[in-house]
């Protein structure tokens, strides 16, 4: 329990800044109790008025949580989320960093990626993600190439690269914890090609035998592979077209992350792509739609404009 208080107190403290006297909202669910539970005992320690909430797990990525923790959510200063599925991507989340609050979503996490990657230097991952994402910022097109044959092409005009540092000391600021990534919505409809997922996918777990999806216009028309992309396909399927959104495209910074078959860190590991499938609202889409499925691609090719920024998975930038 004492690493697992270490990584709590070092997120609430040095991530998110917490003050004496400040209102810390944990909310979690049954499988992430125990870690829940050590974000309280830091906040208490850390002389927070920390309120500890246990919700029924959510059924899938991105569904709401009950409208009472919405407004717990809502009223506070800062907030913890670790739960086995996501709540990055809810209106719940959203409304309470535009009423000011702050704070991480932790979805699905692991004891080991909690005592390993929540005591890395922040600082230096996010000097490495704000070089990263000016890299990206007011560019024209992407292009995604891999040996396993990925080539997909999408255009990034008018959108900004959003920065995951893990440092969300100003009031509305949110991140997941672990961080370290660059990331934008591409625009809607122009996403063309194809990619082959090889690290994980979010809901899937490890990929086993690799997924390659067909994307047509903005929408995965085709997800073949074995029985991971059987998994993807019932996932999607469940809400229609929209959850077939090419939704985002990210590049991992963190140097302490591994490929371990949660998403949460998968997607942060240093020099992956992930693409997303789903619900972009957050990333400055226009997408609406309570799925957000990230899979990872190991040893890419990201090329900007015509410039490459990541060589078979190595960082140039």
């Amino acid at each position: 329990m004492n690493e697992l208080l270490e990584a709590a107190r070092t997120a609430l403290a040095d991530c998110a800044g917490v003050k004496k006297g400040e209102n810390v909202v944990v909310i979690v669910d049954e499988p992430l109790r125990e870690i829940g539970k050590a974000f309280w005992l830091a906040g208490c320690d850390l002389g927070t008025d920390a309120i500890l909430c246990e919700i029924i797990p959510r059924s899938t990525n991105g569904e709401e949580p009950p409208k009472a923790v919405a407004a717990l959510l809502k009223a506070c200063d800062v907030f913890m989320i670790p739960t086995s599925k996501s709540l990055t991507h809810t209106d719940a989340r959203r409304q309470a960093c535009a009423n000011g609050a702050r704070g991480a979503t932790l979805p699905s996490i692991t004891l080991d990626t909690m005592k390993r990657t929540l005591t890395a230097d922040y600082k230096q991952i996010e000097a490495r993600t704000k070089q990263l994402a000016a890299a990206i910022e007011g560019a024209k097109q992407a292009r995604v190439i891999t040996e396993l044959g990925t080539d997909i092409t999408m255009s990034l005009e008018g959108r900004e690269c959003k920065q995951d540092t893990g440092i969300v000391t100003e009031p509305g600021s949110s991140t997941n914890l672990p961080a370290g990534e660059a990331y934008l919505a591409p625009v809607e409809g122009t996403v063309n090609g194809k990619f082959v997922a090889d690290g994980s996918c979010a809901g899937v777990g490890v990929i086993k035998e690799p997924i390659t999806i067909k994307v047509v216009d903005g929408f995965a028309t085709e997800i073949t592979g074995g029985e991971e992309a059987k998994a993807l396909r019932e996932l999607v399927d469940r809400f229609g077209k929209e959850a077939r959104n090419i939704a985002e495209l990210g590049i991992g910074t963190n140097d302490k992350a591994i490929l371990c078959g949660s998403v949460l860190e998968d997607e942060k590991v240093m020099g992956t792509v992930h693409i997303a499938l789903g619900d972009n609202i957050s990333m400055g889409g226009k997408v609406s739609v309570p799925s957000h499925l990230d899979l990872i691609i190991k040893k890419p090719t990201l090329i900007i404009d015509g410039k490459e920024i990541i060589k078979d998975g190595k960082l140039i930038v």
